[in-house]
């Protein structure tokens, strides 16, 4: 991986949004919500706390999470979609 956050982000792979229901339905490119879950493919260094103290990061590469609907910046890289986001908008790792 070639992009490198800086501080408190983390650069995470969105996991595919299911193309069929519980039922067998097929759902449609347009009907399809917005992942919650990904995989976290860079971290950055960690939050510089008011004292000057390195906070380190919660997460590692690897790790499956669960974010906000709305979370993060969404980036093209390499022809694959990323989110970059502060580690405070990961709820839990799965």
């Amino acid at each position: 991986m070639k992009i490198k956050p800086l501080a408190d982000r983390v650069v995470v792979k969105p996991l595919e949004a299911e193309e069929k229901t519980k039922g067998g339905l097929y759902v449609p490119d347009t009907a399809k919500e917005r992942p919650q879950q990904g995989e976290v493919v860079a971290v950055g260094t960690g939050k510089v706390s008011d004292d000057g103290k390195n906070i380190p990061m919660e997460v590692k590469v690897g790790d499956k999470i669960l974010y906000g609907k709305y979370s993060g910046t969404e980036v093209n890289y390499d022809g694959v979609e990323y989110l970059i986001m502060r580690e405070s908008d990961i709820f839990a790792i799965i």
